[in-house]
């Protein structure tokens, strides 16, 4: 224990009377409080307390330090008070970290639907593909495909990333919808360059595992600009399925390839570990995990 802690114990020591009770408040033993007082007296070079066992009484030393310790008290009570009315409020910043694709997807939900119901809530989103350090680089929250071994952060299961292969009715026009994965490498396929061996694309069926080699003449590292080739009837892409729900309910896309898997992925909520989260914080993570809630539940909706 500090000194400055000790002080504060001090003046709680006399307020309250004796060592029991004074324990008791600072959840210790009272063996833990009598050495902490010893040792302050022994830091101090004065005796501070006559001890006897009914009373306690200050010497001229505890009297002369009793109001400094308990305007130390008083100080860090009004710490305290600070700090929880901080968790309390829903107001202040919260600085989320997610990937590019997924933040461009769902920014205008935050923009709109969060901030209307938390005024008081400043989000800052950054966009990033690279790894952050959420402690060193001050996050709140971060959404993550992988989950590190930190004992620092907290990792809770968001949404399960499937990707699904669709293109436009303006392509499927002029060339028939593959009804097989095989039949893929007579289409054009818009390819993600971010991903290795990002030519052969996997599907699963009955336990059964098909490599399909693609090829096309447009690819990029990018969710965003595949899907705009997509959408342009450019060719057939496999694109993340909450980058697509909306297109494929209204029919700019069509889903092809129902009756076959391709790989899931889970992603997490991830945030620094720190006991009860700020209620700002909370606020935000709440609003995250239903938003991939109603999401799911609508793709569920698109696939009965």
């Amino acid at each position: 224990m500090s000194e400055l802690e000790d002080l504060v114990a001090f003046a709680l020591l006399v307020e309250a009377g004796s060592f029991t009770a004074a324990a008791e408040r600072l959840g210790c033993s009272k063996g833990q409080l009598s050495k902490r007082i010893s040792g302050l007296e022994r830091s101090l070079g004065s005796q501070l307390l006559h001890r006897t066992t009914r009373r306690l009484h200050l010497t001229a030393a505890g009297a002369a330090l009793l109001p400094e310790a308990q305007a130390l008290q008083a100080q860090a009570q009004r710490a305290r008070q600070a700090v929880r009315s901080l968790q309390d409020e829903v107001a202040g910043t919260v600085r989320l970290t997610v990937p590019v694709s997924l933040g461009e997807t769902f920014f205008d939900a935050l923009l709109l639907d969060f901030a209307s119901r938390y005024p008081q809530v400043r989000v800052e989103l950054d966009l990033a593909n690279a790894y952050r350090d959420l402690l060193a680089d001050g996050f709140d929250l971060a959404i993550r495909s992988g989950v590190e071994r930190d004992e620092r952060l907290v990792a809770r299961p968001l949404f399960a990333l499937q990707e699904i292969t669709c293109a436009a009715p303006t392509y499927l026009a002029r060339h028939p919808a593959p009804q097989t994965p095989a039949e893929l490498s007579q289409h054009q396929c818009l390819l993600n360059t971010h991903y290795s061996g990002f030519e052969q694309w996997l599907y699963h069926r009955q336990h059964r595992l098909e490599r399909v080699p693609v090829s096309g003449q447009l690819a990029s590292n990018h969710y965003s600009l595949l899907k705009k080739a997509a959408l342009s009837g450019a060719g057939i892409a496999r694109l993340p399925s909450y980058m697509v729900q909306d297109e494929l309910a209204d029919r700019r896309l069509q889903w092809l390839l129902r009756d076959y898997q391709t790989r899931s992925t889970p992603v997490f909520l991830v945030h620094p570990w720190q006991g009860a989260l700020p209620r700002r914080t909370q606020a935000l993570a709440d609003y995250l995990l239903g938003w991939f809630e109603r999401r799911r539940r609508a793709l569920d909706g698109l696939s009965a």
